[in-house]
């Protein structure tokens, strides 16, 4: 499920282009969200804000299940320390009687690389680690992770259509993004993102200062240019949508 990338962003910055890169392709992208009805991701305290309830985590399981590759952003791995790991053992199974490992490879992304290698993303689950950053953090990135996980420079700045043809490259057809609300902008605003699933809570959080699923950006998703709306159900008192970029 490869998708065509016409032109790949020179390192000048995101949305800059770099002409005689035509014919490259990328993975097919969903876009994993649970926010509150005012648009957060998260709250300020302390502990992490529960949006989800165990069927709809069933559901992000399912996905997981059928990705290459579960994408998160530094400071989702900073800030929640997430395993990215199948749940369901059935699942697991599954994906192992087709000679894929039990869980998705985990992709992060970082510009400062201020990552820590004992987070459970680099040390949980028998799969391939892949950290992108911009190509001057590149080298002491691999000193300091060294084998936990596979450091690929992706432009100066970071290029988010550099780092999906390099993962393309790598074998990963099918790409979850679960954020946070960076890596949700970038993504969106870049105009990669195939699929996007965003499970509303009905519940505000109000706080002005509290991760949001998206910032301000050029998101070439505008009022001129409506998503398609796919699937929509509800699960318990949540409520899912499928949309489709166009």
């Amino acid at each position: 499920m490869l998708l065509r990338v016409d032109e790949l962003p020179a390192c000048r910055g995101l949305g800059a282009r770099e002409p005689g890169t035509i014919g490259r392709v990328r993975p097919y992208v969903i876009a994993s969200a649970a926010v509150s009805l005012d648009g957060y991701i998260d709250d300020l305290a302390d502990a992490r804000l529960m949006l989800s309830d165990d069927e709809d985590l069933d559901r992000v399981d399912e996905v997981r299940a059928w990705a290459d590759a579960i994408l998160v952003g530094a400071g989702t791995i900073r800030a929640d320390d997430p395993r990215l790991l199948v749940r369901s053992a059935e699942r697991r199974a599954a994906r192992r009687a087709t000679g894929r490992p039990a869980s998705p490879a985990k992709v992060t992304l970082t510009r400062t690389g201020n990552i820590d290698p004992g987070a459970r993303f680099f040390t949980t689950g028998d799969t391939a680690r892949y950290v992108y950053t911009c190509d001057a953090q590149a080298a002491v990135l691999r000193a300091r992770l060294r084998s936990v996980a596979t450091v690929v420079g992706a432009g100066d700045p970071l290029d988010v259509e550099r780092m999906l043809a390099d993962l393309a490259g790598r074998g990963v057809e099918r790409l979850m993004v679960e954020g946070g609300g960076g890596v949700h902008t970038l993504f969106l605003t870049a105009g990669v993102v195939d699929e996007l699933h965003v499970v509303y809570a009905p519940f505000f959080v109000g706080q002005p200062r509290a991760p949001r699923f998206v910032g301000a950006g050029p998101f070439p998703q505008g009022p001129g240019n409506r998503m398609t709306l796919g699937k929509s159900r509800q699960i318990g008192d949540l409520m899912f949508l499928q949309y489709f970029p166009r």
